[in-house]
C-alpha cells in the first residue's frame, strides 16, 4: 500500500533532504513562513484529491484547481509530426509551465518533458514529465546525461532558456537574456524550434522583491520561494498562449553565434506580444 504522504507536499521534509547539515538550525518561525508563503495547507488537500492522476491529467486537474482559463492562438502552427523544441517566455513561474504542459500534453499525447529546478520533483504527479535541473551536489553532475537523453528522446521539449522568470526593467517586463544552450542542442538533434508568448505578469511584490536582492547583490533566488504564493495570486484569471510558425534548426547557422540566436528567437516571442496587442484592438 502507497503511503498517502508520498503525494504530499512537506516542506520540513523538503528542507532536510536540501540541507541536512543546517535543518536543525532553522528557526521553527521560518518554516513556518515557507509553509504559508508556498500554501502548504491549501495545496495539499487537492494533492490528496488528485493523487492518482499523473501527467496530462494532473495538468488539466491544477488548471481547473487554479481556475485558469486559457485563450490560445495560432494552434494551427503546431506540426503532427517531427520532434520540435517550445521555447517560451516565463511570465509567471506557475500558470505558464502548468498551461503550456497542459496544452502541448494534450496534443502530442503526453509525449513532452520539461526541463524544471528540481525542487519541482517533490510533486510526484509531475515527475514523468520533468528533466530536473539542479546546479549543486551530485545531479548537476548527472545534468548534461539527463539533457542529452531528453533532445535524444521521442517526446517534445518545453524550454523556458530565461532560466528563471521574467523580471521588471525600467518599467518593462521580460525575461532575463535568454541562454543559449537551446539553441545548441537544437542544432546537434535536428529540432526546429517553436516560440511561444505566454501573456501574464507576477505582483508589483513580487518584482520589487527581485530588484532590491539584484541590488543588494543577493545571489540565492528568494523571489522563486513566492512563486507558489505568486500563483495564487492568478487564480481565477484567463491567460493567452500564442504559439508561433517552427522556426527551421538550419536557421540557426555560423553567421550568429548561438548566444545570438538565442537572442533572436527571444525578440521573436516578444513580438508576438505585440501581435496579441493588435489582436485585442480588433475584437474589442
Amino acid at each position: 500500500m502507497v503511503d498517502d504522504t508520498f503525494f504530499l507536499l512537506d516542506i520540513d521534509k523538503i528542507l532536510r533532504n536540501k540541507a541536512p547539515k543546517y535543518y536543525k538550525y532553522i528557526p521553527r518561525f521560518v518554516v513556518s513562513y515557507l509553509k504559508k508563503i508556498i500554501h502548504q495547507e491549501e495545496l495539499n488537500p487537492f494533492l490528496q484529491e488528485s493523487k492518482d492522476k499523473t501527467g496530462v491529467d494532473f495538468l488539466k486537474a491544477s488548471l481547473d484547481f487554479l481556475d485558469a482559463k486559457l485563450i490560445v492562438k495560432g494552434m494551427e502552427n503546431l506540426p503532427r509530426e517531427g520532434l520540435y523544441v517550445f521555447a517560451s517566455n516565463h511570465p509567471l513561474g506557475g500558470q505558464d509551465g502548468v498551461a503550456l504542459g497542459y496544452i502541448l500534453g494534450t496534443f502530442y499525447d503526453g509525449k513532452v518533458k520539461y526541463l524544471v529546478n528540481d525542487l519541482l520533483m517533490n510533486l510526484h504527479a509531475l515527475a514523468p514529465l520533468f528533466i530536473p535541473i539542479n546546479k549543486t551536489g551530485k545531479q548537476s553532475k548527472d545534468f548534461p546525461r539527463l539533457v542529452e537523453a531528453g533532445f535524444a528522446s521521442d517526446n517534445q521539449l518545453i524550454m523556458f532558456p530565461a532560466g528563471i522568470c521574467s523580471r521588471r526593467h525600467k518599467g518593462v517586463i521580460r525575461d532575463p537574456k535568454w541562454t543559449k544552450a537551446f539553441i545548441v542542442k537544437s542544432v546537434q538533434h535536428q529540432r526546429d524550434v517553436i516560440p511561444v508568448y505566454f501573456d501574464g505578469r507576477n505582483s508589483d511584490f513580487f518584482y520589487n522583491l527581485a530588484n532590491a536582492c539584484k541590488f543588494l547583490g543577493i545571489k540565492f533566488n528568494i523571489a522563486m520561494l513566492y512563486l507558489v504564493d505568486e500563483m495564487f495570486r492568478n487564480r481565477h484569471k484567463t491567460f493567452t498562449v500564442t504559439i508561433g510558425k517552427p522556426i527551421p534548426w538550419q536557421t540557426f547557422d555560423k553567421s550568429k553565434k548561438p548566444a545570438e540566436w538565442a537572442a533572436y528567437v527571444q525578440d521573436e516571442v516578444y513580438s508576438m506580444a505585440t501581435e496579441q496587442a493588435v489582436n485585442r484592438v480588433k475584437t474589442i
